[in-house]
């Protein structure tokens, strides 16, 4: 079993995340576990220490984190590099908070909070070992985690030691795993493609998952929908063994496992699906042209919330932008402006709501599926894009990920975000 990610942390440096399952004992999960509860203490201590005396830095938090390991004995054990992402993970959502008022973003600025959940502890380029076939790992901090057996088709061998970069123990719900954080340019993996010379434009939806400009239609799957039924059951048994202010019992920790590992199954199924659509596209087209739609702000609809984050739409762009990169294509975020009322034909605009789901022009008398028309116009603004920047279908970095908010760029798809 493999997993493996992106995260081009800049634009001259992209980050692989290799993953491994990895079966540990009963000792080395409560060692594991240990590893993960000491890292999640220091960083809600640093955070306490910088909510207690604002406006200290990055050099007085590192300090503070020296003290912790004077005071405290388990986070001694604990390896020194392991209790430094701690407190990086603190540097990163003091900073990100620092950002968003300098932006005067609206609403919520995001103000760094306690954890109580984190599931991973990650290491630098101390406190692990790999063996001589690069199939196991030894962790040699004083936590006890000992040696794990990766299950994995990726061979490590390729890479040399100090293009390892980091390593992660990461909790899940059906199990543990390791990752490796590779220093890698996607580029030099792959072969070249043969230029297509197509272009295609296409309009994600809830009816249909995706209409191109070629007229095709892509389902929407619904994975969450789907499971739904069988995610609300598990709920309920989960709730009717859960007992307020007494500790829980072994059959409520199974039952809560069991509904996680449902949804986990469910996310799966998701970024597979979105993985597999996003590679097609770009194989088959030199210029993919999309909305730039504000999800963010879409899934705040109550009524369409549900049906936008079982689409996952933003995870879609994220692997359409990483495989344009990789394969040299170009992807460009098109603003969505008026691409459902516009007629593809005349241009005249058309008036109609959301449930009208063909385009009649009256102007012109031209008839399409609404999804394909807006598809057809996305194409034609991405295309008069691609004029502006010279009419060259060219692949570097820059004018691979064209027309994107700055708020969301390729270097900044972080799918490892929410592991914090």
């Amino acid at each position: 079993m493999l997993l493996y990610y992106l995260i081009p942390n800049k634009l001259v440096s992209n980050v692989f995340i290799y993953e491994y399952k990895v079966n540990p004992k009963p000792q080395q999960i409560t060692a594991i576990d240990e590893a993960i509860r000491t890292s999640q203490f220091v960083r809600n201590k640093v955070l306490r220490y910088w909510m207690d005396n604002r406006g200290v830095g990055k050099t007085e938090m590192f300090r503070y984190n020296t003290l912790l390991r004077k005071e405290f004995k388990f986070v001694e054990e604990l390896n020194s590099h392991a209790c430094q992402t701690a407190v990086e993970r603190v540097l990163k959502a003091v900073n990100r908070f620092y950002d968003n008022c300098k932006k005067q973003i609206p609403g919520k600025k995001g103000y760094p909070r306690f954890k109580k959940n984190t599931r991973s502890v990650e290491y630098k380029v101390s406190g692990w070992k790999l063996s001589e076939n690069k199939k196991n790992i030894t962790f040699t901090d004083k936590k006890g985690i000992g040696t794990l057996r990766m299950i994995g088709t990726r061979d490590l061998n390729f890479y040399q030691l100090e293009e390892i970069k980091r390593v992660r123990i990461v909790r899940r719900a059906d199990g543990y795993y390791v990752q490796f954080s590779v220093q890698l340019d996607p580029r030099d993996t792959v072969k070249p493609i043969t230029p297509s010379q197509k272009a295609v434009g296409i309009d994600v939806g809830i009816k249909y998952f995706l209409a191109d400009s070629q007229g095709n239609i892509e389902p929407n799957p619904q994975f969450y929908r789907q499971g739904e039924k069988q995610l609300n059951q598990l709920n309920r048994k989960k709730s009717k063994k859960y007992r307020k202010g007494q500790p829980q019992s072994n059959n409520y920790r199974k039952a809560r496992e069991r509904y996680a590992r449902k949804h986990l199954r469910v996310s799966r199924q998701r970024e597979e699906f979105v993985k597999r659509v996003a590679l097609r596209l770009i194989k088959s087209n030199d210029l993919v042209a999309y909305e730039d739609l504000n999800v963010k702000g879409m899934v705040k609809n109550q009524h369409l919330a549900k049906s936008i984050s079982d689409a996952g739409w933003s995870k879609f762009r994220s692997w359409l932008d990483y495989f344009g990169y990789k394969y040299g294509k170009i992807t460009i975020a098109v603003s969505a402006h008026n691409t459902s009322q516009n007629c593809s034909n005349c241009g005249k605009k058309v008036q109609k709501s959301l449930s009208t789901r063909t385009h009649i022009c009256n102007h012109c008398g031209f008839v399409e599926d609404r999804d394909i028309n807006a598809a057809i116009n996305i194409l034609q603004k991405g295309l008069s894009y691609e004029v502006q920047l010279g009419g060259n279908l060219r692949s570097d970095f820059a004018l691979s990920t064209v027309g994107h908010t700055e708020s969301y760029k390729l270097g900044e798809f972080d799918p490892l975000a929410s592991l914090e």
